[in-house]
């Protein structure tokens, strides 16, 4: 396998969300990523192969309330440099899968626990998704415009960011640790917790008294008519990003807007709603493809706002290679770039249960007990 995690193995019990991101790009990063599935699912395919975040993977089916699964589920723990999981707090321990158990059997362990709460807390055993965690941090306050409610920013700031990433990184980091130490231990990834880092900056700000908590009425959140998104006069968008003196002044050149008057400074804010309006009417007298004629690779900081299906064949996304297409799948590759130990998807997803066999074989098993195991439903 490639990439520079080659020869660390990963155990993920099965889960939905930034569990599986973390264990996709673990495993685009060269990692042996082991994911359980329930028996139950075993075979099912459910349009499998459409699963991005399955990639990479080789998956089994345990019946992990069945003793001859729950051993075997251990037998392949004690054999991980790392695991993952994503239940609400308590429902490892309840498995019989709980991390004194687990690095009981592998004191080298790195147990990493994907929650939206946190594993303690006034909250830690409720039921949320990713609108909430990131609620509570105050991210989504911050994000929508200034006269209309918060707009949740896809799942990307709480499962993903928040959540899959920095679960990513704290195994990384512990796995690390431990081959200096000889020590596993519990890694806690709350999205709660790495929203609130992903508005580090964001805090700053406030703190300075150069940002307000007004929705819409910062520089980087559409107050500013300099960073943003425009319709253009064929229904599309634009953006442009002219934080610095230097960028601004090729805005107005090229769009037209400071040509002819003297404007405002650039940072008078009483002034952004004027210009914004101005800039609005501005960029609706052409089309997207005529605006990136005139404005696209200069120094004004603008891009066409994409499509999926349109990011796929821009030139600059072409060149990169920045998305593949796996087993017919379109995805993104993986990232980032190893200048020497270069990542790989290696497989498309695939159906639960698909390398039970394989990865039984692999602790030692012969045919003869994998079938029995199978024939106790301990396996499938």
């Amino acid at each position: 396998m490639a990439g520079p995690l080659k020869g660390v193995r990963i155990i993920e019990v099965g889960g939905i969300g930034p569990g599986p991101f973390c264990g996709m790009m673990l495993a685009d990063l060269g990692a042996e990523v082991i994911r359980f599935d329930q028996v139950s699912a075993a075979g099912t395919r459910n349009r499998a192969g459409y699963d991005v975040l399955m990639r990479g993977r080789k998956r089994i089916a345990l019946d992990l309330k069945h003793p001859d699964g729950l051993a075997t589920a251990l037998d392949l723990i004690a054999s991980a440099d790392g695991l993952i999981e994503g239940f609400r707090p308590g429902v490892m321990e309840r498995l019989g899968l709980g991390p004194d158990v687990c690095l009981a059997r592998n004191p080298r362990l790195v147990f990493g626990r994907m929650t939206g709460w946190g594993q303690d807390g006034p909250l830690a055993s409720a039921a949320g998704h990713d609108i909430n965690y990131i609620a509570l941090t105050g991210a989504l306050h911050a994000i929508g415009p200034r006269d209309g409610v918060p707009s949740p920013p896809l799942n990307l700031v709480g499962d993903f960011g928040g959540g899959g990433m920095f679960l990513a990184l704290g195994i990384v980091a512990a796995i690390l640790e431990a081959r200096t130490s000889g020590k596993g231990q519990v890694v806690d990834a709350a999205m709660v917790d790495g929203a609130s880092v992903l508005m580090a900056s964001y805090h700053g700000g406030l703190a300075a008294g150069g940002m307000v908590e007004e929705r819409g009425a910062n520089t980087l959140d559409g107050g500013s008519h300099y960073y943003g998104a425009y319709e253009t006069s064929d229904g599309k968008y634009v953006s442009v990003g002219s934080i610095e003196p230097q960028f601004y002044e090729l805005l107005l050149k090229h769009s037209g807007l400071g040509t002819k008057e003297t404007l405002p400074p650039q940072n008078d804010r009483s002034q952004w709603p004027a210009l914004k309006d101005r800039l609005t009417a501005i960029f609706k007298t052409k089309t997207r493809d005529e605006w990136c004629a005139i404005m696209e690779g200069t120094d004004i900081c603008f891009a066409p706002a994409l499509t999926v299906s349109e990011a796929y064949v821009h030139p600059h996304n072409v060149a990169r290679g920045t998305f593949l297409e796996v087993e017919g799948v379109k995805q993104p590759a993986p990232a980032p770039r190893f200048s020497r130990t270069a990542a790989a998807v290696e497989s498309g997803a695939v159906a639960p249960g698909t390398h039970t066999d394989d990865v039984l074989a692999g602790l030692g098993l012969d045919g003869a007990a994998i079938a029995k195991l199978r024939a106790a439903g301990a396996v499938a």
